[in-house]
């Protein structure tokens, strides 16, 4: 009956991990809403079209986010009074850095940035906004394997073991 407490205690806290925000899963969310202010402020008629990938691979989305990178570099404000909040956001959105193991990027590895098709500004941050839901997923499916791993890897341990993990748990709480 203890451990059945016990566990019950850690798979509530381990689920209450999963839902209060990480400050990566903060930043993601930050840029995404920096992108999304960047649709209603760029100028996209007259505008360079970018190149904008699509069709992400999970595994391999440090790809996808160098090339917006580059291309968010090319955006241009609608307005000359927008300029410092255009700017600001531009900012923001440089600063992200996303890394993945890229094991699946066989195929999707040898495009460069240039073999995308072009595409209007609006429809370019549309696209980044796709990959950063993405980002956001992958992050969050990370955490709750990991967190199922440690479950798991309890469970699995011989009774003894698993008394003195309840034990040491009981202790932090």
């Amino acid at each position: 009956m203890k451990r059945m407490i016990i566990f019950c205690m850690l798979f509530f806290c381990s689920t209450m991990m999963l839902t209060a925000a990480s400050p990566r899963t903060l930043k993601y969310k930050q840029i995404k809403k920096k992108i999304e202010d960047l649709q209603t402020m760029v100028k996209d008629k007259d505008a360079e079209l970018l190149h904008t990938p699509e069709n992400f691979v999970e595994g391999c989305l440090s790809t996808a986010v160098t090339c917006f990178k580059k291309g968010v570099q090319k955006l241009q404000p609608v307005s000359s009074q927008d300029k410092v909040a255009f700017h600001k956001a531009i900012r923001i959105v440089n600063r992200f850095t996303y890394r993945d193991s890229g094991e699946h990027c066989e195929s999707y590895e040898t495009k460069t940035c240039e073999s995308y098709e072009k595409k209007s500004p609006k429809e370019f941050l549309k696209s980044f906004e796709n990959l950063m839901q993405m980002v956001s997923k992958v992050h969050s499916s990370w955490m709750l394997s990991d967190i199922l791993q440690i479950i798991t890897d309890i469970l699995s341990l011989h009774p003894y073991q698993q008394c003195l993990v309840f034990t040491a748990l009981q202790e932090l709480i």
